[in-house]
């Protein structure tokens, strides 16, 4: 008799891992604290149409590989009916293997469908139709979803002019899973991009507060921290391209504002200068609150400018960046640790050569006072794959404590992406696994195991402290 592909020691390849994940890991509770799940569809309870709706639409990593294959756009992003599109997937499919997007497939239709045929072009339509008829039950449900997974805690990911009207709202409900948000500045940070001057119209509109110099800007992006704080709000994060960290004076903060707000262009140096400035006010602030700041760092973004004025962003036109990280990252930190007002940090990297260096930082600011205060996030975006993890955890392994670390996040938009956690504990106790039979870790399956438990929920239960 055939086993199904994804079958219950799926990527345990030995006794000790099986032993690991089945008793230690497999029925932890999810604590996904970075996530872009839209909180309406979770307030609203959302039925989704089809599976198109909530699996494809808006799934850039589904739709770089379509595109790589030659799926027209009409598939992807244009008029094609949902059940074309999702045939189009399934086409694709079988040739992502290799590729994360084959085993989270197959983990997902398995997990939320009890659908364990392998997803190809002559499977695609009936797969399609049995996965759309259940979603259309009530059962389905964003709610429902959620639950089905085992989510203790969701964090979304919300503007500063956000109202938090659903999340209010969700607060007012009995719910088993807690829905908070993350606090995400970037657009008051980012001075030379374009809109900027309208987007602090809106900030301040949000706030109460004219956005005419400097001080205002911080007045009302502290007005809108306590505000997200008042509302459940235990996190903010960062989407930069690196850390900046220049000299700067309040003058000359100043007058850069002053000459942004009146609609003129500012110099790269006039640009880090006042970055500096505003992510340090914004990380003193978090300190005050008691906030967890997580920067994730990395990133190359919208480099098809065709396809970006066509689209727009997060349409999958990203890629890994090669920035310099170190300099400025321990001297941003450093400036924070001088005054005592650094809090819990979590550093993200999306360029796999600078594994060793988040994985040696992060030391240099654990003082003691908190068990993993400053934290090596977990592979991301393109690392968010079983070798990227696997790097990820032995660099952290290696010149850091594993034992402390707080796990996994899915940092996706889907519904459907939550089998990630699964994917990242079945990789984290096939490493340990392998060890123990190898002999160089001993099998010792009582602290083990609870190493395991700890970084599939405890370690952030402990951290986040929700």
């Amino acid at each position: 008799m055939a086993t199904n592909f994804i079958h219950d020691n799926f990527l345990l390849e030995n006794k000790y891992a099986e032993e690991l994940y089945h008793n230690y890991s497999k029925k932890q509770p999810i604590i996904d604290y970075h996530n872009h799940l839209p909180p309406q569809q979770i307030a609203e309870d959302t039925v989704f149409e089809n599976i198109t709706k909530v699996w494809i639409n808006g799934d850039h990593y589904k739709w770089r590989a379509m595109r790589t294959l030659g799926v027209n756009e009409q598939f992807i992003t244009g008029g094609a009916t949902d059940k074309d599109k999702f045939i189009q997937w399934g086409k694709t499919v079988p040739y992502t293997m290799r590729n994360p997007l084959y085993h989270w497939t197959h983990l997902e239709l398995a997990r939320y469908f009890d659908i364990y045929d392998l997803l190809n072009e002559k499977s695609a339509e009936r797969i399609y139709v049995e996965a759309s008829e259940k979603l259309n039950s009530k059962e389905y449900s964003t709610r429902n979803l959620l639950k089905k997974v085992n989510a203790e805690l969701v964090c979304t990911t919300e503007d500063p002019t956000d109202t938090l009207q659903y999340h209010k709202q969700l607060n007012t409900i009995d719910y088993d899973v807690k829905v908070s948000t993350a606090f995400r500045p970037d657009k008051a940070i980012l001075i030379a991009n374009n809109g900027y001057n309208e987007y602090l119209d809106t900030l301040g509109a949000s706030a109460d507060i004219n956005i005419d110099s400097y001080t205002d800007l911080c007045s009302a992006l502290k007005k809108r921290i306590e505000y997200f704080s008042q509302n459940g709000s235990k996190l903010s994060d960062h989407g930069l391209d690196y850390i900046c960290f220049e000299d700067f004076t309040e003058a000359e903060i100043n007058a850069i504002f002053s000459k942004r707000r009146k609609g003129q262009e500012v110099s790269k140096t006039e640009s880090e200068k006042f970055q500096t400035a505003i992510l340090l006010f914004l990380a003193e602030t978090y300190h005050e609150f008691g906030w967890v700041q997580q920067f994730h760092l990395g990133a190359l973004r919208n480099n098809n400018a065709r396809m970006h004025r066509i689209l727009g962003p997060d349409t999958g036109w990203d890629s890994i960046g090669d920035y310099p990280q170190a300099r400025n990252l321990s001297a941003f930190l450093n400036a924070l640790d001088s005054k005592d007002k650094l809090t819990k940090t979590i550093i993200y990297n999306l360029n796999p050569a600078d594994n060793e260096v988040m994985a040696t930082m992060i030391g240099n600011f654990n003082d003691g006072s908190v068990k993993g205060k400053v934290q090596f996030g977990s592979g991301w975006w393109f690392l968010d794959q079983k070798d990227g993890m696997t790097k990820q955890l032995n660099a952290l392994s290696n010149m850091g404590l594993i034992s402390c670390f707080v796990g996994m996040l899915t940092d996706s938009r889907s519904f459907l992406s939550f089998p990630r956690h699964e994917y990242f504990r079945r990789i984290l106790c096939n490493l340990l696994g392998d060890e123990i039979k190898r002999g160089e870790l001993p099998n010792d399956m009582e602290w083990i195991g609870k190493m395991v438990a700890d970084i599939s929920y405890y370690n952030a239960k402990e951290y986040f402290n929700f």
